[in-house]
């Protein structure tokens, strides 16, 4: 197959993906800093259900997550926990926005 042919196949797929709306939790962001935050470091993994992170909104499986505490959650977002990057990759959020993008995911 050519490269041009490859190239024009991987430019169909992105725009056939770019089409699709990615699901978000039921509740906007309680603030348009912690919304686009949300959708730069948090969403590709947090609606993707084979990511292995709880998904966005699902309550039930945040539930047990949210037992832990908050700071807990909050200590191994700054951290990295299993197949999260250290700071959920946003390198310039603060301890109080972590904890209000977990409570937003959470549905809480």
């Amino acid at each position: 197959m050519s490269l041009l042919c490859r190239a024009a196949i991987c430019l169909c797929a992105a725009l056939c993906a770019c089409d699709q709306e990615a699901p978000a939790p039921a509740a906007a962001a309680p603030d348009a800093r912690l919304g686009r935050i949300y959708v730069q470091t948090c969403m590709a993994c947090h609606t993707s259900p084979g990511s292995g992170a709880p998904q966005a909104g699902d309550r039930a499986a945040w539930q047990p997550r949210l037992g832990q505490g908050i700071d807990a959650l909050v200590r191994h977002t700054i951290d990295g926990y299993k197949g999260m990057p250290p700071l959920g990759s946003c390198m310039d959020c603060t301890e109080a926005e972590f904890e209000g993008l977990i409570r937003f995911m959470a549905g809480a």
